[in-house]
């Protein structure tokens, strides 16, 4: 929802969207006979992979690339691996995806069993890192982090979607067993939850700190919550991790619940999605399953130079393919026709100061996109703030030369990356 200031002194206030108070339950999504899993390792032509072309898998089992890799993807059905290939995402990232022809027999493995009676974080993270909801295990593993503070998302971070609002109504007490699951594997002393400031029934916990946000876009964003409700500012470049307080969607929360209770992994991932005209579907598709076949179930058509978003309309990245899958971070797929994708340009900057009044970084928006434009990225640090950027895209979103500011900016995120990890390794 947009809502625009009647004499137009200030911006467009941008409102993020409300679950309904009577929501339905989300459409089943039929596992499909071939599913997409990616994995977040590149492949290797010059290695000798430990998962060939041919092997049958069961459901539950941990595929590993190599047999040194400590990333894994879990297969959630038995059959038989038909395609092992290599997958290219933003900014070049290049991860490997199986694509897996299920069979009938619906045999599984599950050593998770074994340890579900005594939760514990290697156990988590041993088997736990695919679950819908992607619960971050690897942040409280890490020996060079010391978290103190874990915030739950029950709010949606960007426009349109429901998601998260959804889980936060529906699933209260799987969230409070999923909460006092990770605090007993953990011992981080502060847990907060994010809920809207006007739902009326809202969530509680024992020694949970319930943190409402606004229905104002970007404050469901995790630095934003950072600054208004826990008084934290991490310093330009530096992760919310960095400053020991760690974000995970509830749905990640729910899904490990279901998994100690059960004593099973889950592949159950809910998700928005929306149609080209902005009605929004509420599905439950397993992990894995491609995007054209939830488009084929209610009928959304996709054309030639139409748009896959994955993500919501101000933060959200292109997909490449109708074949990309669910993945467990995926909370909202959108369809942008052709003829309603945004028209942005190279002209160049006309000095409005519209980027800079709607940041709420404080990003001299402006100028820095000066520099990102002639590739000085370690001087749009230096001097403009770049690592200072929530990556909200409200500077996109009101730019009157519509010059794609926050693709700039992230372009020159990972750009800046790239030359200091050049730097260290020389």
């Amino acid at each position: 929802m947009i809502k625009r200031s009647f004499i137009k002194l200030t911006g467009p206030r941008l409102l993020c969207d409300r679950v309904e108070p009577d929501p339905k339950k989300p459409e089943t999504i039929p596992i499909p006979p071939r599913l997409v899993l990616l994995l977040h390792e590149p492949l290797d032509s010059t290695r000798e992979t430990l998962i060939k072309k041919g092997d049958t898998v069961k459901r539950g089992e941990r595929l590993f690339l190599y047999k040194e890799s400590t990333e894994y993807a879990v297969s959630p059905v038995s059959g038989t691996i038909t395609s092992i290939a290599s997958y290219t995402g933003d900014f070049g990232t290049i991860a490997t995806y199986f694509i897996v022809e299920r069979d009938e027999k619906d045999t599984a493995v599950n050593g998770f069993s074994e340890f579900a009676d005594t939760p514990s974080l290697k156990t988590a993270d041993d088997f736990l890192r695919s679950l819908p909801g992607a619960p971050p295990l690897s942040h409280f593993t890490d020996p060079d982090r010391k978290i103190n503070t874990l915030v739950i998302e029950g709010t949606d971070s960007d426009l349109m979607s429901t998601t998260r609002q959804y889980l936060l109504k529906t699933a209260k007490d799987e969230i409070s067993q999923g909460i006092h699951i990770l605090r007993q594997m953990t011992g981080i002393p502060k847990i907060a939850i994010t809920v809207p400031e006007d739902a009326g029934d809202g969530f509680s916990a024992e020694g949970v700190q319930v943190l409402k946000i606004s229905q104002v876009y970007p404050k469901a964003l995790p630095h934003m919550v950072m600054k208004d409700h826990l008084e934290i500012i991490p310093d330009p470049g530096a992760t919310c991790e960095d400053c020991g307080v760690t974000f995970v969607s509830v749905e990640g929360i729910i899904s490990l619940a279901r998994a100690f209770a059960k004593k099973e992994l889950v592949y159950d991932k809910t998700l928005t999605v929306i149609a080209k005209d902005g009605t929004r579907h509420l599905v439950q598709a397993v992990i894995g399953t491609p995007l054209h076949r939830i488009f084929k179930q209610f009928n959304l058509q996709t054309n030639e130079k139409d748009r896959i978003i994955i993500g919501g309309p101000m933060t959200g990245h292109a997909a490449y393919t109708l074949y990309h899958p669910v993945t467990p971070d995926m909370d909202t797929v959108q369809i942008q026709d052709r003829e309603q994708i945004p028209y942005v340009s190279d002209y160049p900057c006309i000095n409005c100061g519209k980027c800079v009044r709607v940041c709420p970084a404080n990003v001299p928006v402006n100028l820095l996109v000066r520099y990102l434009e002639a590739d000085l990225y370690e001087e749009a640090a230096d001097s403009f703030d770049l690592t200072s950027c929530i990556e909200c895209g409200l500077c996109s979103y009101v730019c009157t030369a519509r010059i794609p500011l926050f693709q700039y900016i992230r372009l020159g995120k990972h750009q800046l990356i790239e030359l200091e990890t050049e730097a260290t390794n020389e």
